[in-house]
């Protein structure tokens, strides 16, 4: 079983609720050779069993159902106050479906229409929606503007789905909606103005030069990070919780205590965190959930322990064009890193690249390519659900501990 997750943001980019995307195995390319109640069954039996916190945290999970599959009684396995039922756009309405809505509604579901192309006011669905989603590839906004006005007047939520521009999604602010989906909030918004100089950068920079040098020096990392003390408080917090915190006397004694694979993966973590400030917290959650995922991946591809390392750190990276706003050549221009991660994240080449490929396959519920990027590198389908979950616990961790 496949379950990815795409984050659905409100109007000040917080995080809202996750659509879970997924597949049964890999016998088909949708439903896993079963039909669609099959495999949403099998989806709410496994997160029932492995704890829906551990997908979708405290958030809401929006689940797809059909006309079929909303009758089980696995649906009420989930909590109203854990997840949104979602009904298939192209769903058979007959009287037991719409009796079933109002069950649901009244124990306290949350309904939402999924790519919903219909006439608001005549379609048979719509008193019991608590969420209209648009899907703007679909039905750009100019062309519902009067369905999404007479939405709003009937108290009716509003999420406009596959937006890719900071443009859309101001757009669809303007119009109303206060829910959004889709890939806008990882992409860079090139401004005319570069960060590439800036003190934090370079500062890091310098860190992460000196930590690539064939006999890196902890006298000189340590003075690096002396010189700006937020680092080295943060540096010396880190230290003293792997220590379980027993006394950490001192920088230099902290990096050692750490050593070097650990230390460059903290101040890399450190660093996108400082430079994305300004950014969604979850656009640094996906690149900490990627550098796991794909230090994983390459684990279980036997890649070697160094190039394991390259492709956590290429997970790491692989958003860093977003969080500063410039193009991923200006964004890695002035780090020493290894040819590897540079040829998969600017050439769409090299070894690392199949790693990186299938980390954002899986991420954005691809099953065609991740199916055939993990047979490719040997790796056990039913690895990859367990290995993201994971990857998932893991990135949450790290940043309580950064908080």
């Amino acid at each position: 079983m496949f379950i990815a997750r795409q984050p659905i943001f409100n109007d000040q980019l917080d995080v809202y609720g996750y659509e879970l995307l997924f597949r049964l195995n890999s016998h088909s390319s949708q439903f896993g050779g079963v039909s669609s109640q099959g495999a949403t069954a099998a989806v709410i039996t496994g997160l029932y069993e492995s704890g829906i916190e551990n997908i979708v945290e405290d958030k809401l999970a929006f689940i797809n159902f059909d006309e079929i599959f909303i009758h089980s009684d696995a649906l009420e396995l989930i909590k109203p106050d854990q997840m949104v039922v979602e009904m298939l756009e192209k769903i058979k309405i007959d009287a037991p479906l719409m009796a079933r809505l109002q069950t649901i509604k009244d124990q306290g579901y949350k309904i939402a229409l999924d790519d919903f192309e219909e006439v608001y006011h005549s379609y048979p669905l719509t008193p019991f929606a608590d969420i209209i989603k648009y899907d703007l590839m679909v039905t750009p906004l100019a062309t519902i503007a009067a369905d999404a006005a007479a939405a709003l007047t009937q108290g009716k939520v509003l999420l406009a789905e596959k937006v890719e521009t900071q443009a859309e999604f101001q757009q669809a602010k303007e119009m109303g909606f206060t829910l959004f989906q889709g890939y806008f909030f990882s992409k860079p918004i090139i401004a005319g103005h570069s960060v590439s100089k800036s003190p934090t950068k370079l500062q890091y920079f310098k860190l992460i030069s000196e930590l690539k040098k064939d006999d890196p020096s902890y006298d000189a990392l340590a003075e690096l990070i002396q010189q700006d003390v937020t680092l080295a408080y943060r540096v010396m917090r880190m230290a003293s919780i792997r220590s379980n915190h027993d006394l950490v006397s001192s920088i230099r004694y902290a990096l050692t205590y750490m050593g070097l694979n650990e230390i460059e993966r903290w101040l890399n973590i450190l660093m996108l965190q400082d430079l994305g400030k300004d950014k969604p917290e979850e656009l640094m959650k996906i690149s900490i959930i990627r550098s796991r995922f794909a230090q994983t991946l390459a684990k279980r591809a036997l890649l070697t322990y160094n190039a394991q390392h390259s492709a956590g750190m290429m997970g790491l990276f692989s958003v860093l064009d977003g969080i500063l706003d410039q193009t991923m050549a200006e964004a890695l221009a002035g780090i020493t890193l290894p040819p590897s991660i540079l040829e998969a994240l600017l050439d769409g080449s090299g070894p690392l690249y199949p790693i990186y490929e299938l980390m954002a396959a899986y991420e954005k519920g691809d099953w065609a390519t991740t199916l055939r990027r993990s047979q490719e590198l040997n790796i056990e389908e039913y690895s990859l659900y367990h290995d993201y979950r994971e990857a998932i616990q893991w990135a949450n961790e790290i940043i309580s501990n950064l908080d």
